[in-house]
């Protein structure tokens, strides 16, 4: 967070800030199908979807707690300190009245445990960033690190000592090696990913289901690690076709202007853009050389500048 004071010459500029890695990379439009992917992802640990299916009318919105999770994460990344805290005040508000029960053991658990949390949070970042990255938005190594280090602080606000959440891609690896044994396909994670499949629509929309949705829910499960792969028991594409179809899929969303998208409800980032000024508009050049972030969360950028939204598939 910024210890700079706020004036009105300086507005908030939120826990992140322009400076950020996050603020950059979360206006990428692929950051919807990383959202599908961790929840693809999230699915896996048994113990972390049987609260979601017990606890939630996931089967009749999920398209809601879908777009409550894009809200969320993008009034953490844009908007006031004061909304970030208390977007995280609910969310740690409504865990603690929250349980589980497993129907093996009986046993009766919180939501909110840690264990849970750090799950969805480092699903949530790894598919961010693998999906950012595999897409080819210019995201350096030492970026990624710095990436995983700043969202401690959306771990934070879900309730977990940043000082117990992965800072860095070997932090990350090897916390993702240590859960394998715990993760399976369950009877719920199953339910997860026929819903993300087919999810139900109006009849009205069965078209843009199948012309687009499944593209896009196909994309994100191909971009799963291998163990998932294989716990789901569905093949996928190899790596290197996977990360063509990432990046013709950035580029063709990248190709509709920056602001048409924003406009889509609830406008973080528009309303970002105001309160700061044309200089902290995200954009994926600002990403291309080390020196492209400045100072770091909270510190916001100035200037402005016309950016690429086409890029080569990486490696």
């Amino acid at each position: 967070m910024s210890d700079r004071p706020r004036t009105a010459d300086r507005p908030d500029p939120g826990l992140f800030g322009p400076g950020s890695v996050t603020w950059q990379a979360h206006a990428d439009p692929v950051m919807w199908i990383a959202g599908v992917r961790a929840l693809y992802l999230q699915a896996l640990h048994p113990r972390a979807v049987r609260g979601v299916i017990q606890n939630s009318d996931f089967r009749r919105d999920a398209w809601g707690r879908l777009l409550r999770t894009a809200s969320f994460v993008g009034t953490i990344t844009y908007g006031t300190t004061e909304a970030a805290e208390q977007a995280g005040a609910r969310v740690r508000r409504i865990h603690s009245f929250l349980g589980a029960t497993d129907p093996v053991t009986a046993e009766r658990y919180g939501v909110g445990e840690p264990a849970l949390l750090l799950w969805v949070h480092c699903a949530e970042i790894d598919s961010y960033l693998g999906v950012l990255r595999r897409s080819g938005v210019p995201i350096g190594d030492a970026q990624a690190d710095r990436y995983i280090d700043e969202n401690r602080e959306s771990a934070r606000l879900v309730g977990l000592d940043p000082a117990e959440v992965p800072a860095d891609r070997a932090a990350l690896a090897a916390y993702f090696e240590s859960v394998r044994p715990e993760l399976a396909a369950t009877a719920e994670s199953r339910e997860v990913d026929a819903f993300l499949r087919r999810p139900p629509v109006p009849a009205v929309l069965a078209p843009a289901r199948a012309a687009l949705w499944r593209q896009v829910a196909a994309l994100a499960y191909a971009s799963l690690p291998p163990y998932a792969h294989e716990l789901y028991g569905r093949p996928a594409p190899g790596p290197e076709t996977v990360n063509r179809r990432l990046t013709a899929t950035g580029n063709a969303l990248r190709c509709i202007p920056d602001r048409l998208r924003w406009q889509l409800p609830p406008g973080h980032i528009l309303k970002a853009m105001a309160r700061l000024g044309p200089g902290s508009r995200p954009a994926p050049y600002k990403l291309r050389t080390p020196d492209a972030i400045l100072d770091g969360p909270g510190t916001v950028q100035r200037g402005d500048g016309g950016d690429s939204t086409r890029w080569r598939t990486p490696g």
